[in-house]
């Protein structure tokens, strides 16, 4: 993959943060979209992503090692929407006020920046779509997209100036 590939990836990373926190500040047509304890993971999934992708942009000697990491923050990300889609799908299984939600936010991470990690939704919540799919779809298709990228670029390694 090139070099400026791993910046564009990680630029995209930080958009999809910025569209979460519009979503759950400003809100969509007047409906506000409080993240759940799923979709904190997600977000740390997509920041950790977008913080390998640059690291892997500016530290090219060392490039394997951080798309690897990338691969594995994207494997963690696309099995939390997983997770979160079937909840959707289930309505009956929650992850609201459980334990989860609990070791989320006492973090030290959560209280110094509740506008962004604060999980104080219900995973199975059913909020209006957003192009015709709900938040998490969205994330697990960003997610697939993702690890079919790197993938790919795995195994079709080529020498990159």
């Amino acid at each position: 993959m090139p070099k400026t590939s791993y910046l564009l990836v990680s630029l995209l990373c930080f958009f999809l943060l910025g569209v979460a926190l519009f979503l759950q500040h400003v809100g969509l047509n007047g409906v506000h979209y409080p993240p759940c304890p799923l979709c904190i993971l997600q977000r740390i999934g997509f920041l950790l992503v977008g913080i390998f992708c640059l690291f892997t942009y500016l530290f090219p000697k060392i490039r394997l090692s951080f798309h690897l990491l990338a691969i594995v923050a994207t494997l963690f990300g696309l099995i939390v929407a997983l997770r979160h889609a079937y909840v959707i799908a289930y309505p009956e299984i929650s992850c609201g006020l459980d334990s989860l939600e609990v070791f989320i936010n006492q973090f030290e991470i959560v209280k110094a920046l509740p506008f962004f990690f604060r999980a104080d939704g219900f995973c199975s919540m059913p909020l209006p779509p957003i192009f015709g799919l709900s938040v998490p779809s969205w994330s697990l298709i960003w997610f697939l997209l993702l690890f079919a990228l790197f993938s790919y670029s795995v195994f079709n390694r080529k020498k990159v100036p």
